[in-house]
């Protein structure tokens, strides 16, 4: 069964918005050097863990990534069932693969494959 495993926040001001978020509810967030990702580290007894990244377009929100067994199968059920794919399978290096997705109401979601060879 599918769950959320990673969300991710666009933002125009990376530094308020991680004020914010640190000081509303003590996330620790940390730069991948190199990406111009930030990752969240959340708490709590079932934390999600999470990014923020530079907003790509005015009416970009919060993601959910959904764990799933393989982004390439979801992502044609997801057209099949007419959705549509924004973002084509794309890797993370050494974490895995994405995809992102719009629903029949155009609601973003992101399926996510984790595998530790994904180049």
């Amino acid at each position: 069964m599918s769950t959320v495993v990673h969300f991710e926040i666009p933002a125009d001001d990376i530094g308020r918005v991680k004020d914010f978020y640190t000081k509303l509810f003590g996330w620790d967030i940390e730069e991948i050097k190199g990406m111009d990702y930030w990752m969240i580290t959340t708490s709590g007894e079932c934390p999600v863990n999470g990014g923020i990244m530079k907003r790509q377009s005015p009416q970009q929100g919060i993601t959910n990534y959904l764990d799933v067994t393989s982004v390439a199968d979801h992502a044609l059920q997801v057209e099949k069932l007419g959705g549509k794919i924004i973002v084509p399978k794309t890797a993370v290096p050494g974490m895995g693969y994405f995809v992102v997705c719009l629903d029949t109401e155009n609601n973003p979601f992101g399926l996510w494959e984790g595998n530790k060879d994904a180049k």
